[in-house]
């Protein structure tokens, strides 16, 4: 009888650990999902901007510049160290990443519009919406990170807001804000890989 009873307890066990588990990796799994569709319309509208950007700014929709700024996030990726990361501690390289982009963006719209002497360029309101995505998908992020229990912290990124560098001439500051926008474009296509691998894991979580 009391092999029974301990069998029952063991089988009871098992129910109440599958029903906590599951839907938490459901969860998780539907949260990366939405955060893949979000990084994927951005992108998107990302990829636009360049376009236009190229065309309007630098009098070429095929020109290229393969120069990098040191401020920038890189965009090459260890998958050893990456696979060895947690949720929580991608999301957080993410969202640090995701906020550098936003002040690059910031910077360069404030130049744009003292260039041309308006808030209402098009430029710089299409780089404005950018960031409003960029804000969204930033919070979506902070969102997830607080479903695991710990605060997310906004790391302060590094960079020099002096608009007036005297040693960059105006076609510098035009390809400064192509490589921006073509490493964003990049950056979200590598992240929005990120998330469909997450959501992949919590899904097989879940078959476990």
């Amino acid at each position: 009888m009391a092999g029974v009873w301990c069998g029952a307890l063991i089988l009871l066990c098992c129910v109440l650990n599958s029903a906590d588990s599951s839907p938490s990796s459901e969860g998780q799994r539907s949260n990366n999902n939405t955060s893949f569709r979000l990084t994927r319309s951005t992108r998107s509208r990302v990829h636009q901007l360049l376009n236009k950007y190229k065309e309007q700014q630098l009098g070429n929709k095929h020109f290229e510049d393969r120069r990098l700024l040191k401020d920038l996030p890189s965009l090459s990726t260890d998958y050893e160290d990456w696979i060895m990361m947690t949720d929580w501690e991608r999301l957080q390289a993410a969202l640090g990443n995701l906020k550098i982009y936003w002040e690059m963006l910031e910077r360069k719209r404030k130049q744009l519009e003292k260039e041309q002497m308006s808030r209402h360029s098009s430029l710089s309101q299409s780089i404005r919406h950018i960031q409003l995505d960029l804000r969204d998908l930033m919070n979506r992020v902070s969102n997830q990170m607080r479903s695991s229990w710990k605060k997310p912290t906004f790391p302060s990124a590094q960079i020099s807001l002096d608009t007036e560098n005297s040693s960059m001439t105006a076609w510098d500051r035009r390809v400064e804000g192509y490589i921006i926008l073509r490493d964003l474009d990049l950056y979200l296509t590598k992240l929005a890989r990120d998330f469909l691998l997450l959501a992949s894991n919590h899904k097989d979580d879940s078959v476990l």
